[in-house]
């Protein structure tokens, strides 16, 4: 805990940086709110958002542009913008393995191949509802960061910039739908892109260009140490994508296989990702669109986590600290202040005007990636939770709940607030990954197996995923239970949590599922031909084998009347092994 003087002077720091603030800077910010209130509104518009088509899937008429230019803006968020620039100020370039794994691009197109021929509204076609809830826990992490630049940049308290852009998100989320959530990304992922070129060239151009990088950040030192320790030193590998893969911070084992099983998690089977690939007119739009996020996926490297390396060579002092009393005096955690980088850059370098712009880039990245949490788990529940008691709720009933798991969501994202203020050493981006590396290896087990193994039933399924779940949450409570320790102090873990990275651990965590998953689906029944029909990757072409075939909603007409098809066809689609 930070005692009351200590969080004094942290206040005192922040509002001190936000004095350099001008009414320049105060005009953009307010321009780009109403910019994006204006798309919000008018992408509302479009599409009808009293049906489940309207307000679930856009009106299932979206084109590529929209779509890949929000699968970019949700899956970068504030989260990647304050956790990449602070895992890269605090390890170097390896983190960029992070963005450049999408390699599951075929198996994605062919995913949403099934779920356009099925037209339901969530990602769980075979696995149903078993993952809903795990897909809704990993949603929560992207609150923090935004709350904590809007505190660095602004000097607000930390609690109350998070409630103030939850409640505007949620109302945002609730009137429009998908529709206004694709649209606004899409202005968003241009404001994210402008501001982020004009923040690298001025950060390369004070270091004196890309050459010098690597040698000031090498001595990027604090001037206040822990004796007897080394960890206010660089790390000597900081400009290596691939580290060692016992005494690397981020193992290359692990940036391979452990992060492509990350990576087939969310790029298949999230909901945020699935649900946008959803609302496409056709296969076409879907795969133009995985293809534009692919290639945007290649910027963050230079656009943030050069500049979060920059930031530690010029501020070393503060974005580098190690003594707990200086990181609390600075940015109010002891655990170190790297998540500080990107914010404390925009401060520093950027004139007026230009850093009321980047205010709106972060602002921009949080509520894309708030928007997306919001709209994608409330309809997780509605459609796989809610609609399972309540077999017969009518349309309306639907998007009520809907609404109404967004306001819960705000309430559990305040809560969770405090856990995140001491994860994993101060670096965000460490935290987010290393939570999904307890929650998903199961996901991307199953998903797999379901897609090429015909024999995989419901049985293996959901004791696969049980047991891969008490596993992971197993380790992630040891993880929050033992601290990362403070510089020079002994680490007092267990030899199981420090031994195994959380990297490894998702790579038995998957095969130690698809293990369980095999035993128990040769142990029951297999299921029948009618229930993988069209499901796996060996019965994609098959000719339907059942008198009602299962028929595609069309995208083009009959748009009042879609809603009642998506229960229809869901009904019949949501077959699972």
């Amino acid at each position: 805990c930070v005692s009351a003087p200590q969080m004094s002077n942290s206040t005192n720091n922040f509002y001190a940086l936000s004095q350099s603030f001008s009414v320049s800077d105060i005009i953009v910010i307010a321009t780009y709110f109403l910019l994006n209130l204006a798309v919000g509104i008018w992408s509302s518009c479009r599409v009808s958002r009293n049906t489940l088509s309207g307000y679930f899937l856009a009106g299932r008429d979206m084109a590529w542009w929209p779509i890949g230019a929000s699968l970019f803006a949700s899956s970068e968020g504030s989260g990647l913008f304050i956790g990449l620039a602070g895992t890269g100020a605090a390890g170097g370039i390896a983190v960029a393995g992070f963005e450049w794994n999408v390699i599951p691009g075929p198996s994605f197109w062919w995913r949403e191949d099934q779920n356009l021929s099925g037209c339901p509204v969530t990602a769980v076609v075979r696995l149903h509802k078993d993952i809903s809830t795990t897909h809704i826990i990993l949603h929560l992490t992207d609150l923090y960061s935004g709350a904590l630049f809007v505190q660095v940049c602004l000097g607000w308290n930390l609690y109350l910039s998070t409630v103030l852009m939850l409640v505007v998100t949620a109302l945002y989320t609730i009137a429009g739908g998908l529709a206004a959530v694709i649209y606004t990304d899409t202005l968003q992922t241009f404001i994210m892109i402008v501001g982020a070129i004009i923040l690298t060239i001025t950060a390369f151009n004070k270091i004196g260009g890309y050459g010098n990088l690597e040698q000031v950040y090498s001595m990027a030192v604090p001037s206040k140490i822990i004796p007897n320790s080394t960890c206010h030193l660089p790390r000597e590998d900081a400009m290596h994508l691939f580290r060692d893969a016992v005494t690397g911070d981020l193992p290359w084992p692990g940036m391979t296989l452990g992060l492509t099983i990350l990576a087939t998690w969310y790029w298949c089977t999230d909901q945020v990702i699935v649900q946008r690939s959803l609302s496409a007119k056709n296969m076409s739009h879907v795969k133009g669109a995985s293809i534009l996020a692919a290639y945007l996926k290649m910027l963050p490297f230079i656009f943030i986590i050069l500049p979060g390396m920059i930031s530690r060579a010029l501020y070393p002092d503060s974005v580098g600290c190690v003594d707990p009393e200086e990181c609390v005096r600075v940015c109010g955690a002891e655990v170190g202040c790297s998540n500080i980088a990107f914010p404390k850059l925009v401060i520093e370098l950027m004139p007026s005007g230009l850093r009321g712009l980047m205010i709106a880039v972060i602002m921009a990245a949080l509520m894309s990636s708030l928007t997306s949490i919001f709209n994608s788990s409330s309809t997780l529940f509605t459609m796989d939770i809610w609609k399972k008691h309540r077999p017969q709720a009518s349309e309306r009933e639907l998007l009520l709940v809907g609404r109404i798991v967004t306001v819960i969501l705000v309430v559990v994202s305040v809560v969770w607030i405090p856990i995140l203020q001491s994860a994993n050493s101060g670096q965000l981006y460490v935290y987010i990954q290393s939570v999904t590396s307890y929650l998903a290896p199961p996901v991307t087990a199953v998903f797999t197996l379901a897609v090429f193994w015909k024999r995989t039933n419901e049985q293996g399924a959901f004791w696969g995923l049980m047991v891969g779940l008490v596993v992971g949450v197993c380790r992630m409570v040891l993880e929050f239970g033992f601290a990362p320790p403070r510089c020079g102090v002994v680490d007092s873990a267990p030899a199981v949590l420090r031994g195994v990275h959380y990297l490894h651990f998702a790579i038995l965590l998957c095969g130690l599922t698809a293990i369980v998953v095999t035993i128990v689906s040769l142990l029951t029944p297999p299921p029948s031909q009618e229930q993988v029909h069209n499901l796996t990757w060996w019965t994609i072409t098959e000719e339907p084998q059942r008198e009602i075939p299962l028929q595609k909603v069309s995208s083009v007409s009959h748009r009042s009347s879609q809603g009642e098809n998506i229960h229809t066809t869901w009904n019949k689609t949501n077959v699972i092994m």
